[in-house]
């Protein structure tokens, strides 16, 4: 066991099984008692590497992440503490090989519930090695003003009232972490506060024992007195009154074992900690405090009166001349966070994204105020989610139908079309689902099933106008433009495309009118008699049907009619649709394990 100072301003600690709200909190008090360097070197966290963000200060750093205690332990060799937040299942075995590590020193065990066996393993590898095991069950502890483990000692607002930002001449230890905030808190009020603290952990067999923190604090000149905790259960505190007896302890010790009450009941009770039970009269609390008394320590008559025994004590000293109080400072202002700020009413920022379609903030995601499991329960169909994600309206069933319609036609249209090509050769090239994808949804334009936008926009354009077919095709003539949704590779007025056909009769069936969609075939009738290639093709279809959709429904004004055009929601349609069929060539072309593809050379003209 180590004879003196454990921690320092400069001492870093090794974080593993990473927490953000402890290590924030070791961070916000590095900051409080004016380090320079964080206290948290490093984080293990298995299977994991990179950095985290965490603030230091007003100042955002970032901490290196590694996935094993090894590779910590050489990258950040002056780092000598290792503070365990492992459950019980693993904390023994990452806390052994952390101890067999040349530069750890101090291990602290946060996790209760360790295996006695594994903990009296780790304790007697400690002792042979000259390391020292905080807890197992501990919530740590703390040297003020320089260094603290994890949760020790709570919020920052309670560190400032315990005055823990700077050291004081009390050397504290106790088997209870809660207890302990207790204590730095009443001790503060009747001393200079706290110069170590030590919450030696709950559990039957701790790695470090009361009296092992004693008589380090007798070591330590800054310490002027001893305060110990302890409770009933056990015979740690008889260590303690040997070290008295035998006269290692020269300063004074204020102790009180808790648990007196234990007597008014009729059968043994368990307290909080496994080893807070009384195994016999040596074991109680009573006897507890009276050896200690006994054996030169100042020991109150109940717990009420602990306070008052500190006090007193600490005045002595101060009387004797043997200590002066500690000068009071005032510690900086911890930034607080923007998230906490803002609950509180004391801060407003604005936010960074503006989303009206969807909200997760509850229990369940809505689409445009629909809950998802409302949805469900309705039996409502993709062209319903659509409708609600980009219209933000909920269609009348026709609508959504159509929709899915538009969805099954455009899902493929062959290996042979410009998007699915570019799927395959990607594909077989070996890139991932994504990279496929994407390789073919890059050919969607205006030669290659974008022109929905474009053939809505001329149409409706053209038939708010009141231009004939004639006046139409020949004005886009004279501009250079081909009319867009107007023309096909391979088909032709007597081999109509047949998904124009069905679109065709289900808008004449459901929709309540269908004025572009008429106007489109009539541009149809005058182009075909210039070539018999120029049919409506599957944009102008859908183009002018969504026209109809939009116009008819009553659900949409005319500003909003011209801005769904404008913003591409039309070309967003075959994008959704087309995406499906280039999954399929992708997985079609990876199940059939398909080579590398290398276009032929016969098929390519070779030219200067």
């Amino acid at each position: 066991m180590a004879t003196g100072q454990l921690f320092s301003k400069t001492t870093q600690a090794l974080f593993y099984n990473y927490k953000q709200l402890p290590i924030q909190r070791m961070l916000d008090f590095d900051f409080l008692c004016g380090r320079e360097t964080p206290s948290v070197a490093g984080i293990i966290n298995p299977g994991s590497e990179g950095f985290q963000k965490l603030f230091f200060g007003q100042e955002e750093i970032a901490i290196p992440v590694h996935s094993t205690i090894e590779a910590a332990c050489a990258a950040h060799p002056t780092a000598d503490v290792f503070i365990n937040f492992a459950s019980f299942r693993s904390a023994a075995a990452s806390s052994m090989s952390a101890l067999k590590q040349p530069t750890i020193k101090v291990a602290a065990i946060i996790a209760e519930g360790v295996p006695e066996s594994d903990a009296k393993e780790l304790i007697a590898y400690a002792k042979a090695n000259n390391k020292v095991v905080i807890g197992p069950a501990t919530v740590g502890g703390i040297q003020a003003g320089a260094f603290k483990i994890g949760d020790t000692a709570g919020t920052i607002d309670n560190i400032i009232q315990c005055k823990l930002y700077r050291p004081g001449s009390v050397g504290f230890v106790s088997k209870s972490g809660g207890m302990s905030n207790e204590l730095y808190n009443s001790i503060a009020r009747v001393t200079d506060g706290i110069y170590e603290g030590i919450a030696i952990g709950g559990d039957v067999f701790p790695g470090s024992t009361l009296s092992d923190h004693v008589l380090r604090f007798n070591n330590i000149p800054q310490v002027k007195m001893v305060v110990v905790l302890g409770e009933l259960g056990g015979r740690d505190e008889y260590s303690l009154v040997e070290a008295l007896k035998q006269g290692k302890i020269n300063k004074p010790v204020v102790a009180w074992v808790s648990g007196t009450c234990a007597t008014l009941f009729k059968s043994e009770v368990q307290f909080g900690h496994a080893g807070a039970k009384s195994g016999g009269e040596m074991e109680s609390a009573q006897a507890k405090n009276q050896a200690l008394r006994d054996a030169g320590a100042i020991v109150p008559t109940s717990y009420e009166a602990f306070e008052g025994a500190i006090k007193d004590a600490f005045e002595k000293l101060v009387e004797a001349g043997k200590t002066t109080p500690v000068k009071e400072i005032t510690p900086p202002q911890i930034p607080e966070d923007l998230s906490t700020a803002i609950k509180s009413g004391k801060v407003r920022a604005p936010t960074h994204i503006i989303s009206t379609i969807s909200d997760d903030r509850g229990e369940e995601p809505c689409y445009a105020g629909v809950p998802m499991s409302s949805i469900v329960e309705q039996g409502l169909g993709v062209g319903d989610v659509i409708s609600l994600l980009w219209f933000k309206r909920n269609l009348p069933r026709y609508c959504t139908r159509f929709i899915e319609i538009c969805v099954m036609l455009c899902a493929d249209h062959g290996p042979c079309v410009s998007g699915a090509h570019n799927s395959i050769v990607t594909a077989r090239a070996g890139k991932d689902l994504v990279s496929c994808l994407v390789s073919g949804l890059l050919t969607i334009g205006p030669r290659f099933g974008g022109a929905i936008d474009d053939a809505a926009r001329y149409f409706k354009d053209a038939y708010d106008k009141g231009l004939t077919p004639y006046e139409f095709v020949e004005s886009m003539k004279k501009k250079g433009i081909r009319v867009p949704g107007i023309g096909h590779r391979i088909k032709r007025g007597d081999n109509r495309d047949k998904r124009v056909e069905l679109l065709q009769r289900y808008a004449r069936e459901n929709f309540p009118s269908v004025k572009y969609m008429e106007y489109a075939v009539q541009v149809e009738t005058y182009t075909l008699s210039k070539a018999n290639n120029l049919v409506l093709n599957v944009d102008g279809a859908i183009g002018s049907l969504f026209l109809d959709l939009l116009a008819g429904s009553g659900m949409f004004t005319k500003p909003e009619i011209d801005e769904i055009v404008e913003i591409g929601y039309l070309n967003g349609l075959f994008v959704l649709a087309r995406s499906i069929g280039l999954i399929g060539h992708t997985f079609d072309q990876k199940r059939l394990k398909q080579p590398l593809y290398r276009h032929p050379w016969e098929d390519v003209l070779y030219t200067k």
